[in-house]
């Protein structure tokens, strides 16, 4: 299963990390698996930036609906603070959700959640307040997007903030699509 596709002129600056395919939730005879490609931002200082777009494919194929909507949400939250912790990001706290429009004409709106949290360093030392964000919507099957950067301007040298960060992230989250449908649908 493809990931989604992020709009290369959305990404300038970023650094392709990885791209992985992993059974995000089972329970009984359903399962949910996530095609995932990562990104982070280069010349800027630890914790860098990063980004990721996520595709879900759901089985058994099951069209959206409000109630599953719902649940892919909450196993989004609770899946992204894990993913933040590895990341040592602590203190997580959620900030709340909000609806956002998407690019894609077609797409639902999204729910996007925002979380503030700590990143630590290896070694002790001071944390880096940093703010994450993570959407989800239906565009055909349920696309994820979001990622995470820091709110201390001193983790910006070269003149950007974290408004700017905050600009930039959701400007690569609403341009991400479905991948041309070569394996079979996402649901």
């Amino acid at each position: 299963m493809d990931p989604p596709v992020v709009p290369r002129e959305r990404l300038d600056g970023w650094r392709y990390v990885d791209e992985t395919t992993e059974r995000a939730f089972a329970a009984g005879p359903v399962s949910v698996d996530a095609s995932t490609v990562r990104y982070e931002r280069t010349g800027t200082e630890a914790p860098r930036p990063f980004c990721f777009a996520s595709r879900l494919r759901i089985r058994p194929a099951t069209a959206p609906n409000p109630a599953l909507t719902a649940l892919v949400e909450r196993h989004a939250r609770s899946g992204f603070r894990d993913r933040l912790a590895e990341r040592d990001i602590e203190q997580i706290d959620h900030r709340g959700d909000r609806e956002i429009s998407v690019d894609d004409p077609s797409a639902s709106r999204a729910t996007l959640s925002t979380f503030r949290g700590v990143a630590r360093f290896a070694g002790g030392g001071r944390g880096v307040p940093v703010e994450a964000l993570i959407a989800v919507w239906v565009a055909g099957g349920y696309l994820l997007g979001g990622g995470a950067y820091p709110l201390d301007e001193s983790a910006y040298p070269s003149g950007g903030n974290p408004t700017d960060a905050r600009r930039e992230l959701l400007g690569i989250v609403r341009g991400i699509e479905s991948p041309p449908d070569r394996d079979g649908g996402d649901l």
